[in-house]
């Protein structure tokens, strides 16, 4: 990891590029502000340990002058002060630091807070890894974004509503919801690998057509799998991996790919299903009309038992206003016909039923 120092006094500036270099950083030395803005613009530095008193431009001023660009990166800043008062924290904090360090310095507390500082680049890197991912399955698909907005925020919703109702206590925690956010707009990433003969077909699938699309689950595991492989750090895709796979699953176990029933679908696969059932009944295809939120209230309550979790079907009650608000506020940007998956309707209505 490469860090820069801004550091005017050459006492100070050694030190703090030993230390670093006794811990394996490739350290670059700024004498002022100026020069360390300089040295950030050219993108090779993610992190940033700058003294607060600088000549020509102070780190105060350099923390400000960092948060006020567009960057390719996070810049994690730690802020050097011989005065650690309130009042000069929240000071530094306004100005754009992430954290402080008070001179002198020890240099087994340095490191342990750029420690810190790489962990959560770590997830900067980790969130826009499955934002380029998710975005890969839609380009696919014409979808706008919106269809993908839509569910992350249906399936956030669902998985706080069972949290607090206890359902799934040994499951579902803050962790747990957190990742379910994240990695849920990667349902559909497998249909990058469908014809697009039969994938933006606007009629009803044969039945071969509905075959190759129904790999679209097998071909996202897998993929997901190709990137847990060749990135140790990417184990977090595992539960996109288990949507993926599972979210065409049925309670009842009717689904595909496997035949999945009850408890052996992974929760977070049941979640989906019920998010994406609701936001293909209630958006616009070129093969039926929206439909209303108290038709696919209607329906999704028919297909408790059967194609939903009954627990979560009622945790779906509870938040309907809610989730009668997100579909509003999104839709406001607009959808594309194909956005999100087809969806089977059941036989008790009399529109035509295209599948998958």
């Amino acid at each position: 990891m490469r860090v820069l120092i801004a550091e005017d006094d050459l006492v100070s500036a050694e030190l703090l590029q030993a230390t670093l270099d006794e811990f394996g950083y490739e350290v670059t030395v700024a004498h002022n502000g100026r020069d360390a803005l300089h040295l950030l613009r050219t993108g090779r530095f993610r992190m940033a340990v700058s003294d607060w008193e600088m000549p020509e431009m102070s780190g105060l001023e350099l923390c400000r002058r960092i948060r006020q660009r567009r960057w390719n990166g996070y810049i994690y800043i730690i802020l050097l002060t011989s005065n650690g008062g309130v009042d000069n924290v929240v000071e530094g904090l306004n100005a754009g630091a992430d954290d402080f360090l008070t001179k002198p310095f020890d240099p087994q507390e340095l490191h342990m807070r750029l420690s810190v500082g790489r962990r959560i680049l770590g997830l900067e890197s980790r969130d826009m890894m499955i934002f380029a991912l998710a975005k890969l399955s839609e380009s696919r698909d014409s979808e706008t974004g919106a269809h993908l907005e839509r569910i992350r925020e249906y399936c956030r919703m669902l998985g706080e509503e069972l949290g607090r109702r206890n359902m799934f206590p040994h499951v579902i925690d803050g962790d747990f919801v957190e990742l379910l956010y994240l990695t849920s707009p990667l349902h559909d990433i497998g249909k990058v690998g469908i014809p697009d003969s039969v994938l933006l077909k606007p009629g009803k699938l044969t039945p071969d057509e509905f075959n190759i699309m129904k790999q679209h689950t097998l071909i996202g595991a897998r993929t997901l799998d190709a990137v847990v492989h060749l990135n140790s750090d990417a184990e977090y895709l595992s539960m996109a991996r288990d949507i993926a796979l599972t979210h065409h699953e049925r309670f009842d176990g009717s689904g595909y790919p496997y035949g999945l029933a009850g408890e052996t679908i992974p929760l977070p696969g049941r979640i989906l299903a019920l998010a994406d059932v609701y936001d293909a009944l209630t958006t616009k295809r070129v093969y039926k009309p929206a439909f209303s939120h108290d038709e696919a209230r209607k329906l999704i309550v028919e297909g408790s038992g059967q194609h939903f979790d009954p627990r979560i079907v009622d945790a779906f009650l509870a938040l309907e206003e809610d989730f009668a608000l997100v579909r509003q506020r999104f839709n406001l940007t607009g959808a594309s016909p194909f956005d999100g998956e087809r969806v089977v309707l059941p036989t008790t209505l009399t529109t035509p039923q295209p599948v998958a």
